[in-house]
């Protein structure tokens, strides 16, 4: 048995192909400067404007300041943005031909999704980074200790991976970039159904099972208990939101599960 073709050999072979397409991605954005400059400046201009424009109209359950109850919807909320990314780029290699040129290469079939998937991880701490330290300078803060805030933004970046697998499946899936991009609006209902900008309970019964076992209002509810900022739940919720960093793992776990295999069937299939 070869290095490349026993199990190891051929992890270590996807590995190092990745990491080489995560250095393509990133070298990327240094060509495209416009997006490095939205991508820092989007999460400060959500935090003011969020924090500000919806902070003098809503009342916090329970009082404190609406700042720090909202900051972990926000961190939700860019984590969720992941998969919407990594679909318009990968849409946009796969109908320029970037992918067959790929497929062509002496290449691990994973590499290109991992190296997708691995650049968007790196781009999603950043923007986690920026919209934290703008938070602490509008009043946010957390209250638990390091560790616990340090497992909060362990579950968004667990979290991010796993939907940036499902941003590689999609956009494989669609026809070409023009169609993933009319598909990017579509993320933002999904993303305001749920607990990260309001309370839940004012919600018609329907709309609020909905929003309840949205995967951002789990996200949200764990971050809000992780940090120790007002609106975590309690009480009788539904149960995701009494068990929110268990349902962050599953959701987790579940996509991971679902959208590697179909991105690689995806991929593979691509070509054909």
């Amino acid at each position: 048995m070869t290095a490349l073709t026993s199990p190891l050999g051929r992890l270590r072979w996807t590995f190092a192909d990745g990491l080489t397409l995560v250095g393509r991605e990133l070298g990327r954005l240094r060509q495209e400067p416009g997006q490095i400059v939205a991508a820092l400046i989007f999460p400060a201009v959500m935090v003011v404007l969020f924090g500000y424009v919806f902070g003098s109209a809503i009342q916090v359950p329970g009082g404190g300041d609406y700042r720090e109850y909202l900051m972990p919807g926000l961190f939700a909320m860019v984590t969720f943005s992941a998969w919407l990314g990594v679909m318009t780029r990968v849409a946009a290699d796969a109908s320029r031909g970037v992918m067959d040129r790929f497929r062509s290469m002496p290449m691990a079939r994973l590499a290109v999704p991992f190296g997708q998937t691995g650049a968007d991880l790196l781009t999603g701490l950043l923007m986690l980074a920026i919209m934290g330290g703008t938070g602490l300078l509008v009043g946010w803060q957390p209250h638990r200790g390091l560790i616990p805030t340090a497992q909060a933004f362990l579950l968004m970046i667990v979290l991010r991976y796993a939907l940036s697998w499902v941003g590689v499946y999609v956009g494989l899936a669609v026809k070409n970039d023009q169609v993933a991009d009319a598909m990017v609006p579509l993320g933002l209902p999904f993303t305001m159904l749920s607990n990260a900008f309001v309370p839940t309970d004012g919600m018609p019964g329907w709309l609020r099972f909905l929003a309840d076992w949205n995967p951002v209002s789990a996200l949200t509810a764990a971050s809000r208990e992780l940090f120790g900022n007002p609106g975590a739940p309690s009480g009788d919720v539904a149960w995701p939101l009494a068990h929110p960093v268990t349902t962050v793992l599953l959701w987790s776990a579940a996509l991971l599960v679902i959208f590697v295999p179909l991105s690689l069937r995806a991929y593979t299939r691509r070509g054909r």
